[in-house]
């Protein structure tokens, strides 16, 4: 064991469903505006290929999360979360599922405010993004015992019981192999890392006492409570 000066950090995790094991996380990858009514509503119109942000892996939680400060308007996002369980690197659509050890429910908190500041000033996102707490992922669901979701399987989410988003998965306009391909051309993907796939339109705000909810047919659902 190497001697670190100081102690070293925890290494952050996500639950795995049914079980007491957990995955380690070691990158976030995000994937913007990648259902069409979404991008529209968020002013895009126009098809592109896929472009990426990133979270800090210890952004990830499957619990309650704290109003995150220097905001007054943070907003729920859900998505399918991607886990990665084979390396990889310009890996061919038609091999990609072959690299995905699991999937779960996520949410993609986001510090509206600050991200249309940053867009304004063409600032990268960062602070809007890849805050504390920031990356919900409920329980992975193993491919080996599950499979993989379907086009027709519907993501939603619901805030205080209220419905807020619903979309079949095969409305993303890259689906997850297109995703995997074109970011494993970028970046080595490595076990371990998980990419947020993008949410669909009705995204909106969440305020300190609210309760949001993010299910996929087939994946289960995460309940995180903002406090």
């Amino acid at each position: 064991m190497p001697d670190f000066v100081i102690p070293a950090p925890a290494q952050p995790s996500v639950a795995v469903a049914s079980t007491a094991a957990r995955f380690p996380v070691r990158r976030i990858f995000c994937v913007g505006r990648n259902y069409a009514a979404h991008a529209r509503e968020m002013g895009n119109d126009a098809r592109e290929p896929p472009f990426f942000f990133t979270k800090p892996a210890d952004a990830v939680t499957g619990g309650d999360a704290p109003y995150p400060p220097a905001t007054a308007n943070l907003h729920y996002e859900a998505e399918l979360v991607v886990a990665i369980g084979k390396a990889g690197r310009d890996i061919a659509e038609a091999e990609a599922l072959g690299h995905i050890w699991g999937y779960a429910p996520g949410n993609d908190l986001t510090r509206r405010d600050l991200q249309a500041e940053a867009k304004e000033m063409r600032r990268p996102w960062d602070m809007a993004k890849g805050f504390d707490a920031s990356a919900v992922c409920g329980a992975l669901l193993p491919v080996a015992q599950a499979g993989h979701p379907s086009d027709s399987a519907r993501l939603s989410c619901s805030v205080n019981g209220e419905l807020r988003q619903q979309a079949p998965l095969g409305e993303m306009i890259w689906p997850v192999p297109a995703i995997l391909g074109f970011l494993s051309r970028l970046v080595a993907l490595r076990p371990g890392d998980l990419v947020y796939t993008g949410t669909p339109a009705g995204v909106g705000a969440l305020a300190r006492g609210d309760s949001c909810t993010v299910a996929i047919e087939g994946l289960g659902e995460v309940t995180t409570r903002i406090v």
